[in-house]
C-alpha cells in the first residue's frame, strides 16, 4: 500500500508541467473562462485519457504512447480552433514543439551521457 501511495504522490507530482498551465492561459486569454474551473474540470475529463495512455504504453511501448500523444494533440488543436483559430493554431505549435522535444531530447542526451 505504501509503494501505491508513494508512486500516486509521484505521478500527481509529475503530470503537472508547464504545457498544461500554458493551455489554461490560453484557453483564458481566448475567452471569458475561468483559470481554476478550466483547469479543474479539464483535469476530471483527463482522467480516463490518462488510463488510456497508461494501456497505450503497457501494448504499444513508447512508440505508441507517442502516436496516442500526437492524436490527442492535434484534436485539441481541433477543439481550439472552436475557441479561436488563434488558439487552435497555437495549440498546434505546442504540441509541434513536444513532437520534436521528443525526437531531440535523446540526442541532446547522447551528448552527455554514454551509454
Amino acid at each position: 500500500m505504501r509503494e501505491l501511495i508513494v508512486g500516486s504522490i509521484g505521478l500527481s507530482l509529475f503530470i503537472i508541467c508547464p504545457r498544461m498551465a500554458g493551455m489554461v492561459h490560453l484557453i483564458s486569454k481566448h475567452s471569458e473562462s475561468s483559470l481554476m474551473l478550466t483547469a479543474l474540470i479539464g483535469s476530471i475529463l483527463s482522467i480516463p485519457l490518462v488510463l488510456v495512455i497508461v494501456l497505450v504504453f503497457a501494448k504499444f511501448g513508447v512508440a505508441g504512447a507517442l502516436i496516442f500523444c500526437i492524436i490527442t494533440d492535434v484534436l485539441a488543436a481541433l477543439v481550439m480552433k472552436d475557441l479561436s483559430v488563434a488558439a487552435g493554431i497555437e495549440t498546434f505549435v505546442i504540441a509541434l514543439f513536444v513532437v520534436i522535444g521528443v525526437k531531440v531530447a535523446p540526442l541532446i542526451t547522447s551528448i552527455f551521457v554514454k551509454i
